[in-house]
């Protein structure tokens, strides 16, 4: 007698993505389990009397996807107030301020983000553009990459910045001609402001932001991730959340390294991680922020920015930690037996990252820390065999590796011919045998797999794909990147029953429109979600 089993998918082609690349056409699945993979007549045959069967011809089934380094409660606190991503330009910015300051005539500070620093000359708007439209309360809107802050001068009086400010140690106050703040904080400024002036959000509003975000990466396909930014207000809703059955997703919690701050952090991370998971999530990783980003020169770089002309500056950008305080602090999470994710955008600070895994292994000796390296926009080439050397991910967000005017115009011209072209170099981190991870950074860019697995193996937005290629020579095939959104960001989460469908193995899957390997020229961001499936569990019906 056969096992009863609560859905049997039939009908579509089921590429598990495990070592061998394994083609099925059914799959089982029993509560929380995949129980069975084969094809649509053995599994039939084994389980005749399935609760119900997804019969789905033409269609695609791939693990769950994962993201390897996101921001779900930031981007549904968006969500819930002003978002300005994907809006068009400046007008489109301005008309969703002033619509929700419309709407919401009694909320104390106008809060979101979002906003490009390519729709502004320079990358930094001013308060005048928002001092017409709300002129009686505070604006403050982070820009899509989240190291700058767009104010009106109401925001500026609230926070006591005039000309006589000084910038901080870890950022800059954008300035006019006549030396007065113009509108725009970059980085540690812009952190400090929110820190110290704008309203926290209660607990309630940080569990609606993560439903929110939940409810769209399952849209996406998306079964699991890893936060890269938790605080402690952000964990009490998570684990809030999972301990009522709510959170749906898988969650790697990587817990927030406070720059300002030293070791004496640690005993505080480990405490915090004893309290244990809770459901689906898991506070097993700490997160530390090693540099800024290019467009700022706030990215740490081993060379100088060049300006406008091309010449070297003296400007080579910002360790938010210095190189033997990273090493330290590496060195005791790894000793404590956390995964350790660092943000790594400049070639100074991937090999300061690099270099404290090094230090961190001489140590502790080499265990599985699966530790990691995100965004890695420029690596030396002496540093790119590193990665596999030592056993560090390359968490990447391929969105980012295509022509745009962020890149051509905010990125290209400042780092140089010769640097420009070592960015995204994910055909060669493979090469030289790295593990990749992929993950979006979302709300920073679109946080949809099919898309960023497009510009992964195209080099080029899904909506110019006839323009040149970003570095054609650093494409990965359309199997890996696949691979990277499943097998290498569910490693990255030390989540073995996930990235590959297997027998035993949790049920995390999602069914597609189409196979995106008959897709046409590699059209693959043109595929839909049609289901999502995350712990036996239909968590989005597209139907």
């Amino acid at each position: 007698m056969s096992m009863p089993v609560d859905l049997v998918i039939t009908g579509a082609e089921v590429c598990t993505m495990d070592a061998a690349r394994r083609w099925v056409g059914a799959v089982a699945i029993a509560g929380d389990r995949i129980v069975a993979l084969g094809t649509e007549r053995d599994v039939r045959d084994r389980y005749p009397e399935a609760k119900e069967i997804l019969h789905v011809p033409g269609r695609m089934v791939l693990p769950g996807f994962q993201d390897s380094h996101i921001h779900p409660p930031f981007a549904g606190r968006y969500r819930l107030h002003v978002s300005l991503h994907d809006l068009p330009d400046v007008d489109a910015y301005r008309d969703a301020v002033a619509s929700y300051a419309a709407a919401n005539p009694q909320a104390p500070w106008i809060f979101g983000g979002g906003w490009m620093m390519s729709h502004f000359p320079g990358g930094t708007p001013t308060k005048d553009l928002l001092d017409d439209l709300v002129p009686d309360r505070p604006v403050f809107l982070l820009n899509r990459d989240v190291h700058g802050a767009w104010v009106n001068s109401k925001a500026l009086e609230v926070g006591g910045i005039t000309r006589e400010t000084p910038d901080p140690w870890d950022g800059r106050i954008e300035r006019d001609a006549d030396g007065e703040p113009s509108g725009t904080l970059h980085e540690g400024a812009a952190y400090s402001f929110a820190d110290r002036h704008l309203p926290e959000p209660d607990q309630d509003e940080w569990e609606r932001a993560i439903l929110s975000a939940q409810e769209h990466l399952h849209s996406l396909g998306i079964t699991g991730w890893q936060d890269a930014w938790v605080t402690p207000q952000t964990e009490e809703a998570y684990r809030s959340l999972a301990e009522r059955g709510d959170l749906t997703a898988r969650v790697v919690g990587a817990l927030w390294w406070e720059r300002h701050r030293g070791r004496e952090q640690v005993d505080e991370l480990v405490a915090r991680r004893e309290r244990g998971p809770i459901g689906s999530f898991h506070p097993t990783a700490v997160k530390i922020m090693l540099d800024g980003v290019l467009e700022n020169h706030t990215g740490a770089l081993l060379r100088p920015y060049c300006d406008a002309a091309g010449h070297e500056t003296d400007v080579t950008g910002i360790d938010y930690v210095a190189r033997e305080e990273l090493i330290e602090a590496v060195t005791a999470l790894d000793a404590k037996g956390f995964q350790v994710h660092m943000h790594a955008i400049g070639d100074r600070a991937v090999r300061h990252g690099l270099d404290a895994v090094e230090a961190a292994q001489r140590a502790n000796g080499v265990r599985d820390a699966r530790h990691h390296l995100a965004h890695l926009q420029v690596i030396h080439p002496e540093d790119v065999p590193r990665f596999r050397e030592l056993g560090v991910i390359a968490n990447c967000q391929p969105y980012w590796a295509q022509h745009d005017p962020q890149m051509d115009e905010l990125t290209i011209p400042f780092l140089g011919p010769e640097r420009a072209q070592l960015q995204y170099p994910f055909g060669a981190l493979h090469r030289a045998g790295a593990t990749l991870a992929f993950g979006s950074d979302w709300s920073v860019s679109t946080a949809d797999p099919l898309e960023e697995i497009e510009v992964a193996s195209r080099r080029a937005a899904p909506e110019a794909r006839d323009t040149e290629p970003f570095l054609a020579d650093q494409r990965v095939p359309l199997h890996l990147a696949l691979a990277a959104f499943t097998d290498g960001s569910a490693r990255v989460n030390h989540d073995d029953e996930a990235g590959a469908l297997r027998e035993g193995s949790r049920a995390d899957l999602v069914v597609l429109d189409r196979n995106l390997f008959r897709a046409h020229d590699a059209t693959v961001a043109d595929a839909r979600v049609e289901t999502t499936i995350a712990a036996g569990r239909v968590v989005f019906d597209g139907h």
